[in-house]
């Protein structure tokens, strides 16, 4: 068994892996200071922020920036702009980049021999195809220690969005006011580049969210509204 706790992109992630996969874990946490060295905006040497100032093309970019602006176009078409490359008018991939950056560090520890794993990113987690279920537990947005639910399941993505922790920082691209309609919205999918990034999306759509997420094969949604009351998907329940 492996476990290992790493800052990386302004945020915790934890690895626990039940191989011994020192050196495959090594390699994921190389990974995502790589991702950090590239697409952070607070870097002001980074690429994306070099990019965001016109001094690089996107050519000029080492090839994953290219792959996830591409990503990051997918999901704004995907959920009709709920979801933004440039929210403030500023090149901000971040929505999808640390989803994408954990479902690849998961693929790397599963590449190594080692799919029972569970790969954490500031309560953002992508579960390897390990054939035993892992149990997620989702913070309650008003009571804190507690949970509102626990998710259930193996080979799966869990996102969660909210206000609790940071305040009203997620905002409506269509109007510039911050999301007020939940506190906090969890999907589940199967992939975490889509399942953060729409998460995200999802929280700014508000209660329009949940028609939303009944349309989308695989994904499943839990939310806690701004009354306190909760709502789950029609699918929701399987992984409880």
């Amino acid at each position: 068994m492996t476990r290992r706790v790493e800052k990386a992109m302004g945020t915790v992630f934890s690895f626990d892996v039940r191989h011994e996969a020192d050196d495959a874990v090594a390699r994921a946490v190389a990974w995502l200071h790589h991702v950090d060295e590239v697409f952070s905006t607070y870097r002001p040497d980074s690429v994306v922020s070099r990019l965001a100032r016109g001094e690089l093309g996107v050519g000029d970019c080492p090839p994953e920036v290219g792959e996830v602006l591409a990503l990051c176009a997918q999901a704004e078409q995907q959920t009709a702009g709920y979801f933004t490359t440039y929210p403030g008018g500023r090149l901000e991939p971040s929505g999808l980049v640390k989803g994408w950056a954990i479902e690849r560090a998961s693929l790397l520890l599963s590449e190594a021999g080692a799919p029972r794993h569970c790969v954490n990113g500031g309560g953002d987690i992508q579960l390897g195809p390990d054939p035993f279920a892992w149990r997620i537990g989702i913070a309650h947005p008003l009571r804190p220690g507690a949970l509102s639910t626990v998710v259930t399941g193996h080979d799966l993505a869990v996102a969660t969005s909210g206000s609790a922790e940071r305040g009203p920082h997620i905002v409506d691209p269509h109007t510039g006011l911050p999301a007020a309609e939940l506190l906090s919205i969890t999907l589940v999918g199967p992939r975490l580049t889509a399942v953060d990034a729409y998460a995200t999306a999802a929280f700014a759509m508000g209660e329009a969210a949940r028609d939303w997420v009944e349309e989308r094969p695989g994904l499943e949604a839990f939310a806690v509204t701004a009354r306190g009351h909760t709502w789950q998907t029609t699918g929701f329940a399987a992984f409880i």
